[in-house]
């Protein structure tokens, strides 16, 4: 038999910005069912490929040939839906306007997005789109894109915005479907999750690309051989250019005793050396260094009995949290589960702050109507003049009409470790030019606003360093350089992050908010003491290690037990029939969704719809179980 054609052939790619060039010369073949990592450094044209490999955009030099009738779909990094749109109705206009073969008329498309959203975990399908979170709208995106049945599926940077759980079942869809995908990601550990082939995009390579069959260790493993290799090559080229450069030397006399052919082997080494010398010079990394105070107060910071909720749920309970120097806490937990409620609780930020949008997207999945963030309620003592340095996820704090200038030093002199610096000279340190000073900030890209924020940052000495999504929009070899900066910082570190590779790298305690509406915190020793439970949980109920324990006072500490108020007989009576229900309920919508997926089923439209009614009518039973069930354990201490 022979082999399958590819989904996707691209040859010779160029592109280019006015007089900049992104990427020349660039080929890239896709297999059905492979499954493409596509990194390289924040500006090499990544974004920019994969939109031309989807027909979004136009290539300036090369070709693409696709297979026959090959169906694709795009996921951008920014998620983009139309106006007064519901979850449901997002689907069914893509549906409409690219509807797959099998789907004929009206009541199928719009059975085929219930069906698809169904599986990627939505239950209110008419809930609008302008209340999601980041993560729910990242997640609808992915729905909408998996409806079209593509062939091709293409994701720009598809884990931001997602919380662990969601990354996880990303990987998990990825791996057992059976259409190709290619994706753009700085996340080492879905790399090493998903991929069977890693290609990088970089003017480091001959060819534009370095491409290595395999996880994202063996590309690694890979790209080391090949960088020695060319090393040495190069070291080989030097040796022979320094005879040509000692023959040419001798005079015209004797060249024109030589060969021409001789003299233009010697050029052609020549220049070959010199192209090799600028290709494979050490890439600039930004000058990421964080300034710790070195202050050496054992309680730099101490909760006690922090708890905060909306008005329909719990979001944590009584959490216990001292930072000394060296202390590294991960923050963990589901989007809407409390993180950044957390973080200003620990800020002293005022009462009156608005909950995230995660925590309100949150409420509105458990109730369906949301009045306002009741205010955390928490005890927090902070050392006599402590220094606390926040960087926000949302960034807000930027204002996009400024300069780059302007918002690096808007006096254009910065005092970094001392020392004063033109404003020209620090932006250097983070990659950007001096052409890119009077560029509005609303014209950099999201890995250069970053940078932004952390040089902005670093200016201020802390005792404490809270970072927020911090590697949103960095690309790998930055990330790296984040890491070591945290690795040497002496104070406090609380660390918000989907990325696991830093989790694992840095945290030295993980407390993770449950959410789910239960209020529960727990703590790990670090992140691998955290997956081990978690990997353990569906084969046996693992209790959450030190989660009503306290932790020693030089890392961080939590109290999870309470004293609880007897409810009236008739409440207990309400709330074990409601522990004891939930659990039947959420078997039923499993095996719901199990038959959903029969065959004979799915070509029995009656069946179907009946399936899909029943799924509806127990998701929402499960919620109002869920939102009563939160209002009886409310009333416990």
């Amino acid at each position: 038999m022979p082999p399958s054609p590819p989904a996707l052939s691209a040859r010779e790619l160029s592109k280019h910005f006015g007089p900049r060039t992104l990427f020349t010369s660039v080929s890239l073949t896709i297999d059905p069912s492979e499954r493409l990592g596509l990194i390289g450094p924040n500006g090499s044209g990544k974004s920019t490929l994969l939109k031309i490999l989807a027909g979004l955009e136009h290539h300036d030099e090369g070709h693409i040939t696709y297979r026959k009738n090959l169906r694709t779909a795009y996921v951008p990094q920014a998620d983009t839906f139309p106006a007064d749109s519901t979850i449901l109705s997002t689907v069914i206009a893509a549906l409409t306007a690219n509807p797959p073969s099998h789907l004929h008329d009206e009541h199928e498309i719009t059975l085929h997005a219930e069906q698809t959203l169904y599986r990627v975990g939505f239950s209110d399908l008419t809930r609008p789109t302008n209340i999601l979170s980041g993560g729910q709208r990242k997640r609808l995106a992915i729905a909408r894109a998996l409806a079209l049945e593509p062939d091709l599926l293409m994701l720009d940077e598809p884990t931001n915005h997602l919380d662990l759980e969601s990354i996880t079942w990303l990987e998990s869809l990825l791996r057992s479907s059976p259409f190709a995908s290619v994706f753009i990601t700085h996340d080492r550990f879905f790399l090493q999750a998903v991929a069977t082939r890693v290609v990088e995009l970089s003017t480091a390579y001959p060819q534009g690309t370095f491409s290595a069959e395999g996880d994202y260790e063996t590309f690694l493993e890979r790209k080391d051989a090949f960088l020695e290799g060319q090393l040495r090559q190069q070291q080989a080229l030097a040796g022979q250019v320094k005879e040509d450069l000692r023959w040419l030397a001798r005079g015209a006399k004797a060249r024109r005793t030589k060969s021409k052919s001789r003299i233009h082997a010697s050029m052609q080494r020549i220049d070959e050396l010199a192209a090799m010398k600028l290709r494979t010079a050490p890439p600039r990394a930004a000058a990421i260094d964080f300034l710790s105070s070195d202050r050496k107060t054992q309680k730099l910071l101490v909760a006690r009995g922090v708890s905060a909720s909306i008005p329909t749920a719990p979001l944590f309970r009584d959490v216990d949290i001292i930072l000394s120097p060296g202390t590294r806490l991960g923050l963990m937990g589901p989007n809407g589960s409390g993180k950044s409620t957390l973080l200003r609780v620990l800020t002293l930020q005022q009462p009156s702050d608005p909950p995230s949008p995660e925590a309100i997207a949150y409420a509105a999945s458990i109730a369906h109507e949301l009045p306002r963030s009741a205010p955390p309620l928490a005890t927090v003592q902070h050392a006599p003049g402590l220094r606390i340095v926040y960087f926000s996820q949302h960034r807000a704090e930027l204002d996009p009409n400024l300069t780059l200038a302007e918002a690096l030093a808007p006096q254009n002199i910065v005092i970094y470790q001392g020392r004063q610096l033109h404003v020209a000279g620090y932006a250097q340190m983070f990659l950007f030019t001096k052409d890119q000073l009077d560029s509005p900030l609303s014209t950099l890209s999201g890995g250069e606003l970053a940078r932004v924020h952390l040089a902005r940052l670093m200016l201020e000495p802390a005792d404490v360093l809270i970072l927020d999504e911090p590697t949103n929009d960095l690309d790998i070899p930055t990330l790296e350089v984040l890491e070591e900066s945290l690795e040497e910082f002496a104070g406090a570190l609380v660390l918000v992050t989907h990325d696991r590779a830093m989790l694992d790298r840095l945290a030295n305690k993980i407390l993770y908010l449950e959410g789910n509406a239960t209020g529960q915190a727990h703590f790990y020793a670090d992140y691998q003491q955290f997956l081990a439970v978690q990997t353990a949980k569906p084969a046996a109920a693992a209790p959450a290690p030190t989660s009503t324990a306290t932790s020693s006072e030089s890392t961080t500490t939590t109290t999870a037990t309470q004293t609880k108020k007897k409810l009236t007989y008739k409440q207990q009576r309400e709330l074990t029939d409601i522990e004891a229900e939930m659990p039947r309920l959420d078997e039923r919508i499993k095996h719901l969704q199990t038959q959903m997926n029969d065959p004979a089923v799915l070509s029995d439209r009656k069946k179907l719809d009946t399936i899909c009614r029943e799924i509806t009518e127990a998701q929402t039973r499960s919620d109002q179980l869920l939102e009563r069930w939160a209002e009886l354990e409310s009333l416990k201490d």
